[in-house]
């Protein structure tokens, strides 16, 4: 059966803007819930992937790969965190506009690959073990074909073909967990999960010029390149900013503690950062789209984003909570007892989950009123506080280190949602307003959650699996029926319930209701 892969140009050049029957916020309420369908399959695939690998390989295998991928998926991400969002909230983009940007985009990731392929060297005498000379050279291809699939994919993105974008996504996953697991068993060890990423880039990158469809002319001379690169390179610098925040306790673990207890520490540290890259993370691009479009109209802007970030906090405070009181079960259940260690760290991040998620809404603002430069200030700003926090954490092992990351990202939080809503007005006290009820509902229904199961014999402690399975259902059920009870009593009703309701409906509505077309501006205007 052919697929029909609509031209994003139009025959002179210029960009297709989406148009859905049904408006602006219906496009933008399906493309969100095609994201999170495609992220809760993704997390399925990475929990499958976790299960199995944890199994056939050590905690010494994880470690090492690590220490390579700290620096490798730096460079892998120029582009990627640059480019997208200057297309993205790009007006009167062009053809012409789009090739230049894949060239210079390109041109900087050969750079790239070629520096970090040489610099394998350099990170063997950093580390003490001369195999990540092999691993830094083989990851390398990993930024030149990531760098290939950039602007496709951010082209994709831009005309909400989210439903292409994920399923391309989704089998590049499929198919690098394949791969993964099929040289673990034949005995590959750290190996089986570097050629795991190498494909993950490969087919990514087939699949986006597959969906795209489009072919980039030669570049040319066009007055809109200089900005769309200052404001594409502005946010990788803020990339750099957070990417350094975000893998210093990797480096720092690495570094002091040796291979072995990286493995456990990232093993927590991944699935503590699962909800945000499945839930705020993949709706970025979804929320740059869509909010963009309303920065000539700031009251409706700041309704929109509120209304968000609420349901951000009623989702990410309740399971902060909840992981909090079931991770050390939750890691037993999922990776075995050899794995213990990994499941205590993950209890110490629980609290910083709904933090990180909500934490992460102020990109949102920042790259939809086109402020990339703001976000590279604050960046400086994340990444001296972040820093300062695990330095002093690391004092007491990786355990120190994760309790370090939660306290950074509780004392920031707030501070960078305000500093990036500053340029529309958007004060503390209505973000206040839209969390407040939501982390207090939290922290009684864990704080009753906890009393109540440590006084009933059905909750005693057991290190098998199968007790494990039974404390991870029991806890959590427990946990939720609270959480929502005191949900309501805050809010005196059912109003965020139903309002979590309503957008799952639209979200999961019958697809031909929701069909997006790509049409010219003539037509859409008409």
């Amino acid at each position: 059966m052919e697929l029909n892969i609509p031209s994003l140009f139009d025959s002179k050049g210029t960009f297709l803007p989406p148009v859905n029957p049904g408006g602006l916020r219906q496009a933008a309420v399906r493309s969100a819930g095609v994201t999170l369908l495609s992220g809760a399959a993704g997390l399925a695939i990475q929990i499958v992937s976790a299960v199995v690998l944890a199994r056939i390989l050590t905690p010494n295998d994880f470690g090492l790969v690590t220490m390579a991928t700290t620096f490798s998926l730096l460079f892998m991400n120029f582009g990627l965190n640059g480019f997208t969002e200057a297309i993205l909230q790009k007006e009167g983009l062009d053809r012409q506009l789009a090739s230049n940007l894949f060239w210079i985009n390109l041109a900087g990731s050969t750079v790239l690959t070629l520096a970090f392929a040489a610099g394998g060297s350099v990170l063997a005498h950093l580390y003490g073990d001369p195999r990540i000379i092999h691993v830094a050279q083989a990851m390398s291809f990993t930024i030149l074909f990531t760098g290939l699939s950039v602007i496709h994919l951010a082209l994709l993105k831009k005309a909400m073909q989210f439903t292409r974008v994920s399923g391309n996504d989704l089998a590049a996953r499929g198919i690098s967990v394949a791969v993964a697991v099929i040289l673990g068993l034949k005995g590959w060890g750290y190996w089986a999960l570097v050629l795991a990423a190498v494909t993950l880039a490969v087919t990514t990158c087939l699949g986006a010029w597959f969906f795209c469809r489009w072919f980039p002319s030669f570049p040319r001379r066009n007055e809109h390149t200089g900005s769309m690169v200052s404001f594409a390179l502005h946010t990788y610098g803020r990339f750099i900013t957070g990417y350094f925040s975000n893998n210093l306790d990797n480096f720092l673990v690495g570094w002091k503690l040796g291979a072995a207890s990286l493995g456990f520490y990232k093993k927590a540290f991944d699935l503590f950062v699962l909800p945000t890259n499945q839930l705020s993370l993949n709706l970025t691009n979804v929320a740059v789209s869509a909010l963009s479009r309303f920065q000539r109209d700031l009251d409706q802007y700041k309704r929109y984003f509120l209304g968000a970030l609420g349901v951000m906090a009623f989702i990410g405070m309740g399971l902060g909570a909840c992981l909090t009181l079931v991770g050390k079960d939750l890691v037993l259940v999922l990776l075995g007892p050899k794995w213990e260690e990994a499941g205590r760290i993950f209890t110490l991040f629980g609290p910083g989950i709904g933090a990180m998620l909500l934490y992460c809404a102020h990109i949102w603002i920042h790259l939809s009123i086109g402020k990339a430069d703001r976000w590279f200030r604050w960046g400086l700003i994340d990444l001296f506080v972040t820093a300062l926090f695990l330095i002093i954490g690391l004092h007491w092992g990786a355990e120190g280190v994760a309790v370090g990351w939660v306290v950074a990202y509780w004392i920031i939080m707030l501070p960078a949602l305000w500093y990036a809503g500053s340029p529309i007005q958007l004060g503390i006290a209505p973000l206040l307003g839209a969390i407040w009820r939501y982390v207090m509902a939290s922290l009684s229904a864990g704080l009753c959650e906890f009393l109540i199961a440590r006084n009933m014999p059905a909750f005693a402690n057991g290190t098998d699996p199968l007790n494990a399975a039974i404390r991870l259902f029991s806890h959590s059920f427990l946990f939720f029926i609270l959480y929502l009870a005191a949900v309501v009593i805050l809010h005196r009703g059912y109003s965020p319930i139903i309002q979590v309701g309503g957008l799952l409906r639209e979200m999961v509505a019958k697809r031909r209701s929701s069909r997006t077309t790509i049409v010219s501006p003539e037509a859409a205007s008409s």
